[in-house]
């Protein structure tokens, strides 16, 4: 849903504790660095994922492969895709089958899967598209 409420988007980013981010890079000059960066100085544990990076260490967290590598002991509630839309599907499915604790799907700027929002919403997954949290977060709860 690209017209989630202000409401919803402030609960999200206050009860969100543990978020994987789907694409994070080690550049600090991409947007999924300086996010999950921003992100884990709000108190949020972040999970970086990229394959290619996959078993060194990003703002002092392992890098996972995938999804379905985060181990079960870590409760992932959040996942944030930073990933082009085409690859929302995938990552949706794999969500669903390997993080229990999942309750929001988010995808970032220019990110949206109408049929993937579907199947998450369907599962009873918050899904936000569309949309950053470091644009989002100082704007409903302050810097």
């Amino acid at each position: 849903m690209e017209n989630i409420s202000d409401v919803i988007l402030k609960d999200v980013l206050t009860r969100t504790r543990v978020v994987a981010v789907v694409g994070m890079s080690p550049n600090p000059a991409r947007p999924s660095h300086y996010v999950a960066q921003f992100l884990q100085s709000k108190g949020m544990h972040v999970i970086p994922v990229n394959p290619v990076h996959a078993g060194k260490k990003l703002l002092g967290e392992a890098i996972y492969p995938d999804l379905a590598s985060i181990p079960p002991r870590i409760p992932v509630d959040m996942v944030d895709i930073f990933r082009r839309s085409e690859f929302v599907p995938s990552i949706v499915e794999q969500a669903l089958a390997h993080l229990p604790a999942l309750r929001t799907i988010w995808m970032q700027l220019g990110v949206h899967h109408a049929a993937a929002a579907a199947r998450a919403e369907a599962a009873g997954i918050a899904v936000i598209q569309n949309r950053c949290p470091k644009i989002e977060y100082p704007r409903l709860i302050g810097a």
